[in-house]
C-alpha cells in the first residue's frame, strides 16, 4: 500500500505549461552543406528569448527544387509559457 508521500509524489503536475515555435532553417542554394555557425547563431538568437531546442526535424522546406530530396531543417523551440 502506497504512502502519503508516495501517493502525492506520483499527482503532482507541472506548474506551468510550455509554448511552442517552430523555424525553418534552409540554405539559399541547392547542394549547399549545412552550415553549423549559421544554425548556432539562429538558436542562441532564440535563446536569447528563452527558447530552448526541443527537436530538429529533416523536411522538405518549402520554396526548394528538388524532387524527394532532404532541403532543410525544422527547428521545434519550447519555453514556459507566461502566466
Amino acid at each position: 500500500m502506497p504512502t502519503d508521500t508516495q501517493e502525492s509524489s506520483t499527482t503532482m503536475s507541472t506548474p506551468y505549461t510550455f509554448e511552442y515555435k517552430v523555424v525553418t532553417f534552409r540554405e539559399s542554394l541547392i547542394g549547399d552543406a549545412l552550415d553549423s555557425d549559421k544554425l548556432e547563431k539562429v538558436l542562441n538568437k532564440h535563446a536569447e528569448d528563452g527558447w530552448a531546442l526541443k527537436a530538429i526535424t529533416a523536411a522538405d522546406v518549402k520554396g526548394r527544387i528538388g524532387p524527394g530530396a532532404v532541403e532543410g531543417l525544422l527547428l521545434t523551440l519550447e519555453r514556459p509559457r507566461a502566466q
